[in-house]
């Protein structure tokens, strides 16, 4: 007996294939034999009766009206904001139909090109002759592709920037978009892909020179489709807004808070204070405030810049430029706790006892005014007995007592022990034209793990106080790593002489213990990459499943809703729950959580993907002039086809290729994570300090390959050729040596 579809299958497929809709066509589809196309022929009369199809003849459509569902792609955005979309399938004689795509609140943000399943409704009396509403997106783009354009008589052909693509694309005459040689343009794929030949494209923006500096970061904005351009009607709607006065809010306009920030920070969004309570039975205990701009306020649910808001999900940052969530008009202004100026603000009052631990905490909606604006080596040097002009009349009033309020949290932080990785983070520093100048460590101060930790308990009252009033909200959460990943970071710390505990439950303690082990020697850098890459993705839940690198029970953001949404969705639940106005979690934001907290994370995850393609582009152009040159580094990673070395200097990620170990056969064991050569012996592990000489740096796509001169301070020996063919031997040899270490690793175990 046959599958019978349901009712929505049969849309679906009718909606995805327009042009076989015969009952025949329909029973092929779904492998419908015999006696079983009875109980067919009855659900697509039921669906024509519901009005879902409409027969005409032997086919459910109707050829000069378009099917109450049907597949549609979404066309950019017109100069009034409103977004129109086209039917994929016209078999009427007259014009294409118009169709309005109207979408729903917290319904997934659409961008032109994407091909969605929608409900139409005809209307009368518009410049269009249908509604659409989203009912699923469906399907997949047509593949997108960035690149340089090279010109040709028979039209031209596109290079992808994408370092990872291996074909170009051919592009006809007529697709050209009149693209000069060798500018960088965004094309998009026609027809299905050949079996034979180049695939076809067709250019749709033109982009310009694609070595100019700064377009780097423009390269990824549109390689991972990055919304860079806000509507107008965002434009508009930010411009009318004004800032708030004190009506309805708490007046903390009396207590010194101050702003801590990078020097070049344009946003400052947070504020802190600590003062020492004087409650005598908190004896030696502090109170510390942290400040967050009451971006709720201004963006408010379902409107403009609150819909653009969602479907960026986060800012981007790049070494020359951020793609903001918010306009400037908020993120520079009316949301930047700028000195000496009233700004409205979402307030917590946190406790703490002598040893750091939060033994209370209250919200407030508030005015606030910043008593002073400092840079993280500003605060530092202060505290260090060199205070500037900005810092000296803030020191003994403002910036000593919140060193001693972080002085008793660290005590918490380290009874809590949460996972301590040190990775010192890169920063690319640039030129006034865009070039790089130069790639250094990111100072690292006490005043940043202040701020760190401050915000971490903001965000932890945040989530405790939501679920204490049974509010929704989302949750950052942050899973154990799984057990696959978690052995082989043990065999990695096997390899390196060190071990990491196998308890019934991890904690990030017995992870803190191996980083110990590994701190001051030289595995220290491997050891720490390794515990990163066994962590699990955090992400956004309106269910509570704990953050396990924090070692927190509970964890929300909120101490950023200028760059993240999910912290204007906390702020909101805040408002909502305490009664604070109009402002707060609609019950429409409510039922779409689950789809929200999947879209946002989505975005970071995007957005973090384009900050690092930006940075190896950045790397590569640094990299670029000095072909030839020999550097020290470390081996990063192990594949079958070549291993990756982390350069020391900049940190750039190089590959060697397989072809350039030398003329033996080098056997891959990937779960010990080495390379063996077949006639040396000869055994590449990760970790190992090597000598490598660049010998190929591609800014456009960042790309970089090098070649391995020296493994522990000695040549690579040169083994001889054996046609490409291991010697067994030594393949043996390797395996049983594997098998050696898991046996002891067991007997440890045991």
């Amino acid at each position: 007996m046959s599958r019978i579809p349901s009712k929505p299958e049969i849309l679906n497929w009718i909606a995805d294939n327009p042009g076989l809709t015969t009952k025949r066509d329909i029973a092929k589809a779904f492998g419908i034999k015999g006696s079983d196309r009875i109980d067919l022929k009855r659900l697509l009369r039921e669906l024509e009766d519901e009005g879902h199809l409409q027969k005409r003849r032997k086919t459910y459509r109707d050829p000069e009206k378009l099917p109450p569902v049907t597949v549609l792609q979404i066309l950019p955005p017109d100069d009034a904001g409103e977004m129109f979309a086209r039917p994929l399938e016209w078999h009427g004689e007259g014009p294409e139909p118009r169709v309005l795509f109207i979408p729903r609140k917290a319904e997934p943000a659409l961008a032109g090109g994407d091909r969605i399943l929608a409900r139409l409704a005809e209307v009368r009396d518009e410049d269009y002759q249908y509604e659409a509403r989203l009912i699923r997106r469906i399907g997949t783009n047509p593949v997108r592709i960035l690149g340089v354009f090279r010109k040709s008589s028979e039209g031209g052909r596109i290079v992808p920037v994408d370092k990872g693509a291996d074909k170009e694309w051919a592009v006809a005459p007529g697709a050209t978009l009149d693209a000069k040689d060798g500018e960088l343009v965004e094309a998009e794929q026609v027809g299905p892909r050949a079996r034979m030949g180049l695939p076809r494209a067709r250019v749709v923006d033109r982009l310009g020179d694609p070595t100019a500096p700064r377009a780097v970061s423009l390269i990824a904005i549109h390689q991972h489709g990055i919304p860079d351009h806000f509507p107008d009607a965002v434009m508009a709607e930010a411009d009318r807004c004004k800032p708030a006065g004190l009506g309805g809010r708490e007046d903390l306009r009396h207590l010194p808070f101050i702003t801590i920030d990078p020097a070049d920070a344009r946003d400052l969004d947070d504020a802190v204070l600590a003062l020492p309570d004087g409650d005598p039975k908190n004896e030696g205990g502090y109170i510390v405030w942290v400040a967050i701009a009451d971006v709720a306020h201004y963006v408010t649910p379902d409107s403009a810049m609150d819909r653009e808001a969602r479907k960026r999900g986060n800012s981007t940052y790049f070494p020359d430029r951020v793609v903001p969530m918010l306009p400037d008009r908020l993120s520079s202004d009316l949301c930047s706790l700028n000195e000496g100026v009233p700004r409205a603000c979402m307030a917590v009052c946190m406790k703490l006892d002598a040893a750091g631990h939060k033994i209370s905490h209250r919200f407030a909606r508030g005015l606030m005014q910043s008593v002073g604006r400092l840079a993280y080596h500003e605060v530092q040097e202060a505290m260090d007995g060199m205070p500037g002009e900005a810092a000296a009349p803030l020191l003994d009033d403002t910036i000593r007592p919140l060193y001693a309020a972080y002085a008793a949290a660290r005590k918490a932080r380290a009874a809590r022990q949460p996972l301590d990785l040190d990775l010192p983070e890169r920063r690319v520093e640039l030129s006034g034209d865009g070039r790089v100048k130069s790639v250094n460590f990111k100072d690292r101060y006490d005043a940043h793990r202040l701020i760190e930790e401050f915000m971490i308990l903001a965000n932890v009252s945040a989530a405790e106080e939501l679920i204490r009033l049974r509010s929704p909200l989302l949750f950052r959460v942050h899973e154990e790593p799984n057990p696959d990943k978690l052995e082989a970071l043990r065999e990695v710390a096997q390899a390196s002489g060190f071990t990491l505990a196998k308890g019934r439950v991890l904690k990030t303690g017995h992870l803190n213990r191996l980083l110990e082990q590994a701190a001051g020697t030289e595995f220290s850098e491997l050891v720490n990459l390794s515990t990163l890459r066994a962590m699990t993705q955090a992400y956004y839940s309106p269910e509570n499943f704990s953050h396990f690198g924090l070692a927190l029970k509970a964890y929300a953001h909120f101490t950023s809703p200028i760059r993240r949404y999910a912290d204007l969705i906390v702020h909101r639940a805040l408002i909502a729950a305490h009664g604070w106005g109009e402002d707060g979690l609609s019950p429409a934001e409510t039922d779409a959580l689950e789809e929200t907290a999947q879209h946002i994370s989505e975005t970071e995850r995007r957005s973090m993907m384009a900050e690092r393609d930006t940075t190896d582009r950045y790397l590569a152009a640094y990299l670029s002039d000095r072909v030839g040159n020999e550097f020290s580094g470390r081996v990063s990673g192990i594949a079958r086809f070549g291993l990756f070395v982390k350069l020391d200097d900049t940190g750039a990620d190089g590959l060697v290729p397989m072809r350039d170990l030398g003329n033996e056969y080098f056997h891959h064991d990937p779960e010990a994570q080495t390379l063996m050569g077949a006639d040396s012996g000869i055994e590449i592990g990760l970790g190992q300090p090597v000598t490598v000489r660049l010998s190929e740096a591609v800014p456009i796509t960042g790309g970089v390959l090098l070649e391995l001169l020296e493994l522990d301070g000695k040549p690579l020996p040169k083994g001889r050729s054996t046609g490409g063919k291991p010697v067994r031997r030594k393949v043996v040899r390797a395996r049983k040596k594997t098998a050696r270490t898991r046996r002891k690793l067991a007997r440890t175990r045991r």
